[in-house]
């Protein structure tokens, strides 16, 4: 919900908002600044905005920089009743969904090999809706984010507002919503098994790694900084739009 007018050092540039899916994979490094434009003069801008992060495995640690959108046009979103009638919404950003793909993503993420399972899927149950995460045929994590609502049961659980729980992929799980319209997100992907090691917006396998970045940093400023200013804001007009490094244009 809301808009976000994206800039990075690859000479990417674009707005995107209501639904759609910025995926950027970091690789060797880049640059980039997610800003929020207030189009709105006389009155609210509202804003939710899910930041989430995929590893890469240490053999695609060094791959070039990837920025993609996914459009909210161009997501499946899948829509069921259950035996009473009510209504479940099912929105596919990764993965597959009861034989519904998602967008393609990324080609160097851990999400391109169907393989990995990776999933992300939003799940909007109306008031009294009941819903089923469909089971895989093998043990995968998955966790399940309840972020908006008032009350849920899960697999049996009573599951708080804004907290997360494991569920077993190996079987359907039903989620049984309470009276007011709730909104929850799965995760799920094979783990990549490598240890990780972090600071700030920077991401390695190890503590030498991680000094290595830092230099190459202060060294390269992974590209540099094409933009006039750090806080681009591309305009007034509510208009999406990507502009990609080689030239090319999206218009939404």
């Amino acid at each position: 919900e809301g808009l976000v007018d994206h800039s990075d050092s690859l000479g990417s540039a674009g707005r995107f908002g209501d639904g759609d899916v910025q995926w950027m994979t970091a690789g060797k490094g880049v640059q980039h600044a997610e800003m929020f434009p207030l189009l709105n003069q006389d009155e609210k801008n509202p804003f939710e905005l899910f930041q989430i992060w995929l590893n890469l495995p240490k053999r695609s640690k060094k791959v070039p920089p990837h920025y993609k959108m996914l459009w909210a046009e161009d997501i499946p979103v899948i829509h069921q009743t259950d035996a009473e009638g009510k209504k479940t919404t099912v929105t596919v950003y990764a993965g597959t969904y009861e034989g519904n793909p998602a967008p393609t993503p990324n080609p160097d993420s851990w999400a391109a090999d169907p393989a990995n399972q990776v999933a992300l899927w939003r799940f909007q149950l109306e008031p009294g809706a009941t819903a089923t995460i469909p089971a895989l045929d093998e043990s995968v994590p998955r966790k399940l984010f309840y972020y908006q609502g008032n009350s849920v049961v899960a697999d049996g659980q009573t599951v708080q507002q804004q907290s997360i729980i494991t569920v077993d992929s190996t079987r359907d799980v039903e989620i049984q919503n309470g009276a007011e319209t709730s909104f929850l997100l799965l995760m799920q992907g094979k783990p990549i098994n490598e240890p990780v090691a972090t600071y700030g917006p920077f991401v390695a396998n190890d503590g030498s790694e991680l000094q290595a970045l830092f230099q190459e940093y202060q060294r390269t400023q992974f590209g540099g900084w094409p933009w006039d200013n750090h806080d681009v804001v591309h305009g007034n007009e509510h208009k999406r739009f990507a502009l990609h490094a080689d030239g090319s244009r999206e218009d939404r």
